[in-house]
């Protein structure tokens, strides 16, 4: 028996919260048919979860990566159609052809040539923004264009975390100091053998809604889930903590991105001036604001090491009180507290020492309701003249 849905592991991806958290909170806040929103919905979790257990559900982020990841979780075509539009491309592929491989020794060390020449063709071919059919094979590309080789014949890259991108002049150290060199990888037949992999269970039966949007602008970009938003279940970036396109900055490129980091190019991001980081979560919950309805529920998972508990437990509340215009805000806790697991990446760089935390606070919502007293007159007050 299959208990996890094998869409969820279709690309890891760094500070990503697991399915079993999200279950927990669409049992506890919500019944089937209720619309469920996630601001900062990375790889789509929030969604494709709500959509499995009969919710509706929609999401937006800033990354393209994460998009294009919870689009095809949310949008799933049929596997047929995935298959068909594989063979499709590899015969319009045809013979290995010139290529133009980008002006950085990262590219010959991280891959074979013959398989780095099909990595571009999909690249160049893929409209993974127009069609579900590609944007299932994207997400794929994405999750297995690099990883730890070593271990997975899927893995198409040289040795590396699958998690996130390591730096180029870092990783063509790395590699030369070991003497690793990339291994040859089909892709097309990968990307069949991956298909056929993640497809054991089906699809959800509905379909969601992921578009790329800042969280601050969510009610603009959503219209028509105005007043509709039953819960919330979401994890905003944590304060200090990581860079997610510097991270991600090799899918980045699949996705026709440039060919090497670009550092900061969403300034929200990562944020490392306090007042900044809290200004930045205001102006999200306030872009919420026009979705909810008038009872609901918003679950918000955060971290970061230069905060207490309290400390975001307070700027929590006060945030969302002063940013949901026209709802009473009342927390159901003071937080449950969880270890963070250490991650892939300390295979590559060495891991801290300090134990790092994350908490869950849930607050429930309630739109103010104008009372308008009409104004009559007493029986007995008559006057005379």
């Amino acid at each position: 028996m299959i208990n996890r849905h094998p869409f969820h592991s279709i690309c890891p991806y760094f500070a990503m919260f697991p399915e079993q958290f999200v279950r927990h909170q669409l049992l506890s806040f919500s019944t089937p048919g209720d619309l469920v929103f996630d601001p900062f919905c990375g790889r789509g979790t929030t969604v494709f979860e709500s959509l499995l257990r009969e919710r509706a559900a929609a999401g937006s982020d800033i990354n393209p990566v994460a998009v294009c990841i919870a689009s095809a979780k949310a949008m799933a075509p049929s596997l047929n159609a995935v298959l068909n539009r594989i063979n499709m491309l590899q015969e319009l592929y045809g013979p290995v052809r010139d290529i133009d491989v980008p002006p950085s020794p990262f590219f010959e060390h991280c891959y074979e040539p013959r398989t780095l020449a099909e990595i571009m063709f999909l690249r160049e071919q893929l409209r993974w923004s127009e069609t579900a059919e590609d944007c299932f094979i994207a997400a794929m590309m994405l999750g297995i264009l690099h990883g730890e080789s070593h271990r997975s014949r899927y893995c198409l890259s040289n040795r590396m975390p699958r998690t996130i991108s390591t730096k180029p002049g870092y990783s063509v150290r790395w590699w030369n100091e070991r003497g690793l060199r990339p291994p040859r990888r089909e892709v097309f037949e990968i990307l069949r053998n991956v298909a056929l992999f993640r497809y054991r269970l089906p699809p959800a039966k509905r379909h969601g809604i992921v578009r790329h949007s800042d969280a601050r602008m969510v009610g603009e970009t959503f219209p028509e889930l105005r007043g509709r938003v039953n819960l919330v279940v979401t994890s905003p970036p944590y304060f200090d903590t990581t860079d997610y396109a510097e991270d991600q900055w090799l899918r980045l490129w699949f996705l026709g991105g440039a060919s090497k980091p670009e550092f900061r190019k969403n300034r929200d991001d990562r944020h490392t001036q306090v007042e900044e980081y809290w200004a930045f979560l205001d102006a999200a919950w306030k872009g919420l604001a026009s979705l909810m309805n008038d009872r609901a529920t918003i679950v918000i998972r955060i971290g970061g090491t230069k905060f207490t508990k309290e400390q975001l437990y307070e700027k929590l509340r006060s945030g969302l009180e002063k940013n949901l215009a026209g709802f009473t805000v009342k927390p159901l806790h003071d937080g449950i507290t969880t270890s963070i697991r250490p991650r892939e990446i300390s295979a590559f760089r060495p891991t801290p020492k300090r134990k790092n935390v994350e908490h869950d606070f849930v607050y429930t919502l309630h739109r103010h309701v104008q009372q308008i007293a009409k104004k009559t007159k007493p029986k007995d007050a008559i006057i005379e003249r």
